[in-house]
């Protein structure tokens, strides 16, 4: 479904066209962490929750020599267009232009070099110790193309001084690297905890917005634990109100004690530009991933492998359950440390360790900070008995192994059969038809795919605002698989006898994991 917000990271790219336009400048981008050594130890005079402090002057002024920019270089390749006038002069026997014959460069006609351009990000960081380790997120230094890295990172202090950076370290799952640049007695800033932060508390960022230079801005903290995407043990964040902008990027969040308590990341904005919704990486979750980095590992984090999805209200109506305690366990997969536990698909997770899953403290966070080889119980409801398992939690695969585990959906153009199909007012607003070896290659499921195929769907019915296309296979109906339109309209049936006004359906598109919807019952 649309939205009209839109969550982006605060990096701020531009090309060396841009930078012509804007005279040639070399600008960079996004807040550099604030803080030196002198304050760290000094008193800023202001008092976090004694009202609105005088002035930030004093703190701004003793934290920015520790704030950085960081700036990027990368030649990418440029996709070429067809020229048309060259096309008719190659035709007609004429010269094209395009570079051909003996030029000196060695090409032969129509073997012009791929052309490249150069682009890069502007960003902020923040130095950490005074031998010049730098922090910042990883979308600033990973490669265009979403993979590898830029091909030169530079660091820019306040007193205009570029040092070129080496990667010592990146973490994709929690969008943080460590860069180090070569210097001695460098101003540095302290982290802070961020557990201790409340809503309401007095804040300052750092930065460098849109090229501008320096900038510092404040405001309080709107919200804690804040989730945007639903999903990983990193979608928590700080909210605030303070003015973070495309190229706030990696700078930092600071506490009115000068300490780090955040790292600006990303903002919620239907413009791009600032609409007071900043969001930050909490201190809490980022100083073990960094300390990690420092020496030279990678970041410890627990797994279960299991696929996971909140329970909304539908969701939670079919299973007869509160939607704000636990998670639903999609898949699980084999031979993980969930699937020797014996957790199972369609279980809901209602605590970790003891510690209620809510969407404060998610499965994902909880787990990810369980120490990898811990047992620990897992209390679980499965088919509406509360029990409890015990699991040994794993390391986390990197980002790319698990991305290798996703594949593509279904394809809507696939003409089906139409026997034997299920009225749309009797099935939820579904047509239905069983499944076969031919159908599950028309739409792309795996061979052995067992469940019944969506051949339509009444776009006035629940399951259609819920996402359900043609070409979706339904695994199971409240956890009980079917093979045949007959048993869909069975299953709908017996909700109803039981009072419950939704359904709850395993649904697979393509090669993509199965997930789980909860559709309405229509009266």
């Amino acid at each position: 479904m649309s939205s009209n917000k839109e969550f982006r990271p605060v990096r701020y790219a531009y090309t060396v066209a841009a930078a012509l336009l804007l005279g040639g400048t070399a600008f960079s981008v996004v807040t550099g962490q604030a803080g030196a050594q002198v304050a760290q130890n000094a008193t800023t005079g202001l008092s976090p929750r004694a009202g609105g402090p005088a002035s930030f002057a004093d703190l701004a002024a003793r934290l920015q020599p520790a704030v950085v920019n960081i700036s990027t270089k990368q030649r990418i390749a440029v996709k070429q267009q067809a020229d048309p006038f060259s096309e008719f002069l190659r035709r007609f026997g004429g010269q094209d232009g395009s570079g051909g014959g003996d030029d000196g460069s060695g090409s032969s006609p129509g073997s012009a070099a791929p052309r490249t351009r150069e682009t890069g990000s502007l960003g902020s960081g923040f130095i950490i110790s005074p031998d010049g380790y730098v922090v910042t997120n990883n979308h600033l230094i990973q490669g265009e193309s979403g993979t590898g890295t830029v091909d030169s990172v530079t660091v820019i202090t306040t007193d205009r001084k570029e040092y070129p950076a080496r990667i010592v370290g990146r973490d994709q799952a929690s969008d943080l690297a460590l860069l180090k640049i070569e210097g001695r007695n460098l101003p540095y800033v302290n982290w802070g905890d961020s557990t201790r932060a409340r809503v309401g508390d007095w804040v300052i960022a750092i930065g460098n917005p849109y090229g501008l230079g320096g900038t510092v801005t404040a405001g309080i903290i709107s919200a804690i634990h804040r989730g945007i995407t639903g999903l990983g043990a990193y979608d928590r964040y700080i909210q605030t109100d303070a003015s973070i902008n495309m190229g706030n990027s990696g700078g930092p969040m600071f506490d009115m004690a000068g300490n780090v308590i955040g790292i600006n990341s990303a903002l919620i904005s239907p413009t791009g530009a600032s609409v007071g919704i900043g969001l930050a990486i909490p201190a809490e979750l980022a100083k073990p991933v960094i300390d990690s980095l420092r020496r030279g590992q990678a970041p410890q984090r627990g797994y279960l492998g299991v696929g996971l999805q909140e329970l909304d209200e539908t969701i939670a109506a079919s299973l007869g359950i509160s939607k704000d305690n636990g998670e639903l366990v999609r898949s699980v997969m084999p031979g993980g440390a969930a699937a020797r536990a014996g957790l199972q698909q369609g279980d809901v997770i209602v605590a970790v360790g003891g510690r209620t899953v809510t969407p404060d403290e998610t499965v994902s966070y909880l787990v990810a900070n369980t120490p990898v080889g811990t047992t620990t119980p897992l209390d679980i409801i499965r088919q509406g008995r509360r029990m409890r398992v015990n699991v040994t939690v794993a390391q986390r695969p990197s980002e790319d192994v698990l991305a290798k585990q996703l594949g593509g959906g279904a394809d809507d153009s696939i003409p089906m059969q139409q026997e034997a199909p299920v009225s749309p007012s009797s099935a939820l607003g579904l047509s239905l038809q069983a499944i076969n070896p031919q159908i599950a290659q028309a739409i792309g499921v795996p061979a052995g795919t067992r469940g019944v195929v969506v051949t339509a769907v009444d776009p006035n019915s629940d399951a259609y605002d819920k996402g359900l296309k043609r070409g979706y296979v339904i695994v199971s109906v409240d956890n009980q698989p079917v093979s045949a339109p007959a048993q869909v309209a069975a299953a709908v049936a017996n909700a109803r006898k039981a009072g419950r006004k939704a359904v709850l359906l395993l649904v697979k598109a393509g090669k993509t994991p199965e997930v789980y919807v909860g559709v309405s019952i229509a009266n």
